[in-house]
């Protein structure tokens, strides 16, 4: 499989004419999955050149390894930038709860909600993507978590002696259920009764209860 062109090396109008190409790719995955789509449909909605898709990404599967890529690294940047300094006396909740607020909202936009039902649906064509959609998603937002919670055992805002286990139990805390319903019952039965902000509170209710402060 051709690797696409590295971002580094590419100008301004390239990264443009890239960005569109891939936001037609996702258009067309999304709408007609994998299989049914091609090169040619992908050029004419993106008003490139075929030859040009084949420059910058080698193959269909090449394009669609990189839009899946792309996707997942751009919305782990949103939400898991630098750890937040941790002051001393810091409380726990006040730190938390912002951070878990925007990682779950997210997670449930529709557009990574789709593709993440794509690449588990292709998962025996694409193992190696799964794998890292779970290490750039999942797996990279729980070891960030557990840096804050690092951070706050070192102020003396929580007591964390496994910030690792505790920051997956966290991290389920908020995610699982919600998640769950979006990918078997639909996206709009993701938060049923209740909004984001709410279920990171009750999530925190119960992490906190069982990590207290010192």
């Amino acid at each position: 499989m051709k690797s696409s062109r590295g971002d580094a090396d590419l100008r301004p109008s390239s990264m443009r004419k890239r960005e569109a190409m891939l936001a037609a790719a996702q258009e067309q995955f999304l709408a007609h999955g994998y299989d049914a789509v091609t090169m040619d449909s992908i050029a004419a909605a993106s008003g490139v050149a075929k030859q040009t898709l084949y420059t910058h990404f080698g193959s269909k599967e090449g394009l669609f390894l990189a839009l899946v890529g792309s996707q997942t690294s751009a919305a782990s940047e949103r939400v898991l930038a630098e750890p937040p300094v941790v002051p001393p006396g810091a409380d726990a909740r006040s730190v938390l709860a912002p951070i878990l607020e925007q990682q779950l909202a997210t997670v449930l936009a529709p557009n990574l909600l789709a593709l993440r039902r794509l690449v588990i649906g292709l998962l025996p064509q694409f193992p190696e993507l799964a794998r890292a959609l779970h290490e750039h998603g999942p797996q990279r937002a729980i070891d960030s978590l557990a840096e804050v919670l690092r951070r706050l055992e070192e102020a003396g805002a929580i007591r964390v002696t496994a910030p690792q286990a505790a920051a997956a139990q966290l991290n389920w805390l908020v995610m699982g259920e919600p998640v769950n319903r979006a990918m078997l019952l639909g996206d709009d039965q993701a938060l049923p009764g209740t909004d984001v902000r709410t279920q990171v509170a009750r999530a925190l209710d119960v992490f906190l209860a069982a990590y207290p402060h010192h």
